[in-house]
């Protein structure tokens, strides 16, 4: 589960550094810090990368992501949660980055740091940084009986450059158990947590308030039972802004 199931809104201080933001509350609990791993079960290497994410999940402060991708597919067993959305994002934080190419396991944390997703201290140390270095747009989900409402405060970057993000929504399952046929991974069942199901952009954000409302449940979503809001500067880089929403206030039907 993607931290306490509760409904929970991230309302950041302002930062001189980063954002200068209207609509922060003092006192309110800072935003979680993304963390995003791009695993495969066909990928031998993963399953530790796998097993630190779920510890992460289990902290308050991160909102940690599981996102399969399909590229291992080829090479003998065909990931059961792996979505080709998944592969173009990781492929596009490559582009945004400058890298050479994309690997499995990798973790992003908030749309800067590229780590290896097995490497413990590494991924911590990352998460410690950008906690040090918050940039935050407050966000605040409510759900009713039909929607969820998305309140995306206003602010500017402190550079002076128009904010230029953009609002994605991720469908999360928090925990799937998979019976691994072949590959390098045969015979091993694996739990995988917080695996991103779907995800779209939903609007774009230009550093003022934004509304935005989401179907409760929609029919063509694939199951899951935790809806998260990401607001990030350009589509692939720094993360501005996040909240998410676990049953029981949020659910699929």
């Amino acid at each position: 589960m993607v931290g306490c199931m509760i409904l929970r809104s991230f309302l950041g201080a302002v930062v001189a550094a980063g954002l200068s933001l209207t609509g922060a509350v003092a006192g309110e609990a800072a935003r979680p810090i993304v963390v995003e791993l791009y695993t495969s079960q066909g990928c031998s290497s993963c399953p530790p990368a796998d097993a630190l994410l779920g510890q992460l999940a289990k902290r308050p402060d991160v909102l940690a992501m599981s996102l399969p991708i399909t590229y291992w597919d080829m090479l003998g067993w065909k990931d059961t949660l792996a979505n080709p959305e998944n592969t173009a994002r990781q492929k596009s934080y490559s582009k945004a980055m400058g890298k050479g190419g994309i690997y499995t396991p990798q973790i992003i944390v908030d749309g800067l740091t590229d780590v290896v997703g097995s490497r413990d201290a590494g991924v911590k140390s990352a998460i410690a940084a950008r906690k040090a270095d918050e940039m935050t747009v407050p966000i605040l989900l409510k759900p009713d009986g039909h929607e969820v409402h998305v309140s995306i405060g206003s602010g500017k970057l402190a550079s002076g450059k128009p904010a230029d993000a953009t609002v994605w929504v991720f469908h999360i399952l928090s925990s799937a158990t998979v019976a691994i046929g072949r590959g390098e991974n045969e015979g091993r069942t694996m739990t995988y947590r917080n695996v991103v199901r779907d995800l779209k952009p939903a609007g774009a954000w230009k550093g003022e308030a934004l509304a935005i409302d989401l179907p409760r449940h929609d029919p063509t979503d694939p199951p899951h039972d935790t809806l998260a809001v990401v607001v990030q500067q350009g589509g692939y880089g720094r993360v501005l802004g996040a909240a998410f929403i676990s049953r029981p206030d949020y659910a699929s039907r």
